[in-house]
């Protein structure tokens, strides 16, 4: 399994929409990035990943599941991009800001810290653990 961090303005789509979809799930669409789509068509069902809201909040807020593999996208009129599907799988009870990520020395090398507007990256066995302390899960 691997783990990654999907970023979304809440303005555009929101953790509480995220969960609204049930288990039915919504297609992570709109990725115009091409190491974001690349870190998409690398995802098998299963995969877990963080769900980030940036601009204002800049924080960690939920887990959600790739329910789906990589296929076109298509509001992409261009037909070079893509979407996964992903599903909520549960709130993080404590929220885990970018300053606070940015303040753990561990977390130092995470593509969140290096490149924070990538909007799909991958996050390694160790930040997973790490972070989801940070956030009350165990």
């Amino acid at each position: 399994m691997a783990y990654w961090l999907f970023k979304t303005e809440p303005s555009a789509w929101s953790w509480q929409q995220q969960k609204k979809r049930g288990a039915k799930g919504e297609a992570w669409s709109g990725v115009r990035n091409h190491q974001a789509a690349n870190n998409m068509k690398a995802m098998v069902q299963g995969d877990l990943g963080f769900f980030y809201h940036s601009v204002e909040e800049k924080r960690i807020v939920g887990i959600v599941e790739v329910s789906g593999l990589y296929r076109l996208d298509p509001t992409d009129e261009t037909g070079k991009f893509g979407l996964v599907e992903v599903k909520a799988v549960g709130d993080l009870p404590k929220p885990v800001t970018l300053a606070t990520i940015k303040a753990e020395p561990k977390l130092a090398e995470m593509v969140l810290v290096k490149n924070s507007r990538l909007s799909v990256q991958p996050v390694t066995p160790a930040e997973w653990q790490i972070i989801s302390a940070m956030g009350g899960l165990k």
